[in-house]
């Protein structure tokens, strides 16, 4: 969220890669530069900071230039149910260490959402479909993107056995129910934001207090600037199967700090 948290990254993503011996590191994006949006700048800061693949949003597109730059940089994801021209990918197929393949998709929710995207279930089962755990794929992650926490936990019941990892963002609060689900799929409705928590989601507090208790606005809405959380996901899964067999919600730094994994 904003360049506070796009400093955590840089920060802390490579030192925590060692110590916790991570094999593939997904990091949405879609809110880095300057809280709506991600350029090709920043996105090549976080890739540089060890993310293996950057997700997007129904922000995906609001700074410009990614439109173009998408097309040139496959470690960036957009949502699978965006529209049909939209330039980019909505999954690909990634090579983790060991060369194992890592499976990484992104739906948009539709409920309380601002557009009529297509429908996130059909899109996603059709990848889940070709892409299987334990044959063509050693692991597979869907970022749910959405509004409502019930859409989310419906995704994470719709490929429940088919992903190991679902996963929702958007939101930016985290949520406190990290789970492995009866077909094995680690779920967690939300991953929270990396970001400073002393903030209206991310954002200084005053812009939007004003608009919630006046309904006028004055100012644009500013990335909050202070002490910032790493906020996400532990997930450890079985190479045979793909299934999870571990997951942790991880907060650093900030705010919120918890035990590591």
């Amino acid at each position: 969220m904003g360049r506070a948290g796009r400093a955590e990254i840089s920060a802390r993503l490579p030192a925590l890669r060692a110590e916790w011996g991570l094999d593939f590191i997904v990091v949405n994006g879609e809110n880095a530069s300057s809280g709506a949006g991600l350029t090709p700048e920043h996105a090549k800061l976080i890739l540089q900071a060890g993310a293996d693949c950057i997700t997007l949003g129904d922000h995906a597109f609001d700074q410009k230039d990614m439109l173009s730059f998408i097309e040139t940089e496959p470690r960036i994801i957009r949502p699978i149910n965006f529209s049909k021209v939209a330039p980019g990918k909505g999954w690909r197929v990634f090579t983790a260490t060991q060369g194992r393949k890592v499976l990484v998709a992104q739906v948009l929710g539709q409920v309380f959402m601002k557009r009529p995207f297509d429908d996130p279930f059909s899109a996603i089962e059709s990848v889940l479909k070709t892409h299987a755990l334990g044959a063509a794929v050693q692991a597979a992650v869907v970022d749910v993107h959405a509004e409502a926490t019930s859409e989310k936990m419906g995704m994470g019941h719709w490929c429940d056995g088919q992903a190991s990892l679902v996963v929702g963002t958007h939101t930016h609060v985290p949520t406190g129910d990290a789970q492995i689900m009866p077909g094995g799929t680690a779920y967690l409705t939300d991953a929270g934001m990396c970001g400073d928590y002393n903030s209206v989601i991310g954002m200084e507090k005053m812009e939007p207090l004003r608009r919630f208790i006046t309904g006028m606005v004055k100012a644009r809405f500013e990335p909050a600037a202070g002490p910032v959380t790493l906020s996400g996901v532990f997930v450890e899964t079985d190479d045979r199967t793909g299934k999870a067999t571990k997951v942790r919600m991880i907060r650093v730094g900030g705010r919120l700090e918890q035990a590591t994994p």
